[in-house]
């Protein structure tokens, strides 16, 4: 009998940490993902990867580049698979146009934040963010540790 993939306690199937570091978040939009078959029984095992993902606009569509999904061995026996394929987005056309005026501004770009599940379906949190500079960079991690500090301090007491 074939073992069944671990569940995810959440709904979270991965995050780009990363993008929460390079970036400063102004606006968050959700987007409807289209995958095949493969995929989606890779994202379920939680063999998924955002590190390094951008989304472009082509033909007035949204396009998810350098996300990572590998194939189960099991389960991608017969289909030629490229684990690095771009994806398209599913947005209404008022929130293509929103991103895309967005994006035209200097030093703005797209990044895609997460992949979750809603009901049955793999969203994507795709957020407009603008590039941080290595001082702001400084300044977050000088943060993050002292709000460890203080927790632990906390716990201390």
């Amino acid at each position: 009998m074939a073992k069944k993939p671990k569940k995810i306690s959440s709904n979270t199937i991965v995050q780009n940490k990363r993008a929460r570091f390079d970036y400063h978040i102004h606006e968050k939009i959700e987007a409807g993902l289209e995958l095949q078959g493969w995929e989606v029984k890779s994202l379920r095992a939680g063999k998924g990867q955002l590190v390094d993902s951008y989304v472009i606009f082509k033909n007035s569509e949204a396009w998810l580049l350098g996300a990572l999904i590998q194939p189960l061995q099991s389960a991608s026996t017969h289909f030629v698979t490229d684990p690095t394929r771009t994806r398209r987005l599913l947005l209404h056309r008022k929130e293509l146009s929103r991103l895309q005026d967005a994006i035209s501004q200097k030093g703005h770009t797209v990044v895609a934040l997460s992949l979750y599940w809603k009901k049955h379906m793999v969203k994507c949190e795709i957020a407009v963010a603008k590039g941080k500079q290595l001082h702001d960079k400084r300044d977050t991690e000088k943060e993050r540790d002292w709000n460890r500090q203080k927790q632990r301090l906390m716990r201390n007491d």
